[in-house]
């Protein structure tokens, strides 16, 4: 029998992420490198859908199948979460195709002994998950959750606002680019200067440096910085460099690791970027000439609950970094003049990430002019974009003075 090329890439994705840890994304680039383009659109809802929704498709696959998950072969579980997801969730895939696929992926990864047992939980499945599904009370399992994320936005937002955020990072993000040069992008403008919503990302513009693909919550917390020509900005957490590239003065673009130091440098001359150095350093210990900048940008690292929908692994591994956030504020801030700004943002809703550790700096707080669309709803100093609100990836901004 043959399997579809999006069903053998998605199941290639769903078992790295959940064997080698592989991120997802970079895992369906490696998968569906052969494919065209609709049998990787395919491929993409297939693994990523797979990979978000798997704490209801395991809950799904012992409750109907009757056998602890904890208790399979890796590889049939990743065929039965994949045709698990199918069942449950994709309406408009014939049930014979996610049930018989899935057990000829468990035949090809030569586990001949484990197909008759594929094939009668895939059946159980099919019979009852939609019943299944439609019983779940409201809550972190039913929208595939962990607990402690629940716990964090029903305490931050209110139990209402907590599970319209878990529904809107159940699906797929807008894709938006910032338009860097040339011709303007094919797409809607938004209500982010040269932020364009499109159909998808056209290779030949990314490639000549003309777009870069990132979400409206992202680039606003560049233009939140409003460096000027002839002043010296910090970019203390650069890479991959989007934010660091809309920056003007003379950029220092600070990076630890050297993998990502050199992506970075790459991205920055691929955008023209040439008024930007890029340092390889901890932002913690930089180099004493390092001092004396008009501003930083701490776009420092975090739980990145903002991103979820555009990261269907993330919500499995992630966690909060208050203190290495507080770090590294504190450590932008003594290499800022007096007088100086600091803008600090985190990919996250999570307020022990962001107004906590905002709080905790001592540092003086800049209310931010404008926006008023993203005013943070309780701290009205800040912004805070919110998926579920706004439809783009979910970010805390907040300006400070040294």
């Amino acid at each position: 029998m043959t399997i579809a090329p999006a069903r053998a890439a998605a199941y290639e994705v769903v078992r790295r992420v959940f064997e080698d840890d592989a991120y997802a994304d970079r895992a369906l680039r490696s998968a569906s490198a052969q494919l065209d383009d609709r049998d990787r659109s395919l491929a993409r809802r297939l693994a990523f859908g797979t990979v978000q929704r798997v704490r209801t498709l395991d809950h799904a696959i012992e409750t109907l199948g009757k056998r602890p998950v904890r208790k399979l072969d890796a590889p049939v579980l990743a065929a039965l979460r994949l045709g698990a997801f199918q069942l449950g969730y994709l309406g408009g895939v014939p049930r014979y195709a996610a049930v018989n696929e899935s057990v000829e992926l468990v035949r090809r990864a030569r586990l001949e002994r484990a197909v008759p047992f594929t094939n009668a939980v895939l059946r159980r499945v099919g019979d009852g998950i939609e019943g299944l599904l439609a019983g779940l009370p409201e809550g972190p399992l039913k929208h595939s959750y962990p607990d402690w994320i629940w716990d964090v936005w029903r305490r931050d937002l209110g139990e209402e606002a907590a599970l319209a955020l878990m529904r809107a990072q159940n699906e797929p993000p807008p894709t938006v680019v910032r338009h860097v040069r040339g011709p303007a992008p094919d797409g809607i403008s938004t209500d982010i200067p040269g932020a364009y919503e499109v159909d998808r990302v056209d290779e030949k513009s990314l490639q000549n440096g003309q777009i870069w693909p990132q979400s409206r919550g992202s680039q606003l917390a560049g233009l939140v910085v409003v460096s000027q020509a002839g002043e010296r900005v910090l970019d203390l957490c650069a890479a991959p460099g989007g934010k660091t590239t809309m920056l003007a003065g003379e950029v220092t673009a600070v990076e630890v690791n050297e993998a990502r130091a050199r992506e970075l440098e790459e991205n920055v001359r691929r955008l023209g970027a040439e008024h930007v150095r890029v340092v390889r350093a901890d932002g913690r210990a930089l180099p004493p000439e390092l001092a004396g900048f008009d501003h930083a940008l701490v776009d420092a690292p975090c739980s990145g609950l903002g991103v979820l929908a555009a990261r269907p692994d993330l919500r499995w591994r992630s966690q909060p970094l208050p203190e290495l956030q507080l770090e590294l504020l504190r450590a932008a801030a003594e290499r800022v003049r007096p007088g100086g700004t600091i803008v600090y943002s985190v990919c996250t809703i999570n307020a022990d990430e962001s107004e906590a550790v905002v709080d905790a700096s001592g540092l003086a707080v800049e209310t931010i002019e404008g926006w008023a669309q993203f005013r943070h709803p309780t701290r009205p100093e800040f912004l805070q974009t919110l998926p579920h609100v706004h439809g783009t990836s979910g970010f805390f901004i907040a300006r400070l003075r040294a």
